[in-house]
């Protein structure tokens, strides 16, 4: 059976929208399923002391030149939203209450959320604006306003969170295949290659 490519994102994160946008195609090529799990860097900046990668004095300025040139090169429709980043709690809440009964509509309904975000500056923070992009996936608005506020969506989400950090996770996107870690948007190709060929 073809391993799994678990695929780790900040809502929020520019190079994980554009992760998002690639990294099925990737799968799909290969015969490989896709794992999706959203995961809030905001704990990990809270932890370490760090400092979002567009926010940083030194690199800021970079990144955002390079974030919107590796948009246009895989011709993917971005616009940098304001602010950003932002929290994605309520996102990835909702993620997790769907993720379990139904994967595909779970990661349709994320790819909305952030396009509505990094094409249309639709503020994901915003509970408004996430059963928005909910409800134009088709799911019930009403029971999902519910669902996220049980404490088992809310502990399902604290567990995935450490869950990524205890196995290393420090960045978005990042994709692990046999226990083989790649951080960034510009390490698809590697992978892949990886998927194509095995370890090297």
């Amino acid at each position: 059976m073809p391993k799994e490519i678990e695929f780790f994102f900040d809502f929020s994160s520019p190079y994980g929208y554009l992760a998002a946008e690639l990294i099925n195609n990737l799968g799909n090529l290969h015969g490989r399923e896709v794992i999706w799990k959203p995961y809030l860097m905001g704990a990990l900046f809270k932890k370490y002391n760090l400092t979002p990668l567009v926010n940083d004095p030194l690199k800021g300025d970079y990144a955002m030149r390079d974030i919107q040139r590796t948009a246009d090169y895989h011709s993917i429709p971005f616009q940098f939203p304001d602010p950003c980043p932002v929290s994605s709690v309520k996102a990835c809440r909702v993620y997790y209450s769907i993720v379990d009964q139904s994967p595909d509509l779970a990661r349709s309904f994320a790819l909305r959320v952030m396009r509505n975000y990094f094409q249309s500056n639709i503020d994901l923070s915003k509970a408004t604006n996430v059963f928005e992009a909910a409800k134009d996936e088709g799911l019930d608005v009403k029971t999902l306003a519910s669902s996220i506020e049980h404490d088992c969506i809310k502990e399902r989400l604290r567990h995935e969170v450490d869950a990524a950090i205890n196995r290393g996770v420090f960045g978005s996107p990042i994709f692990i295949i046999d226990n083989e870690m790649f951080w960034g948007t510009d390490r698809l190709e590697q992978l892949n290659k990886w998927v194509e060929t095995g370890p090297w």
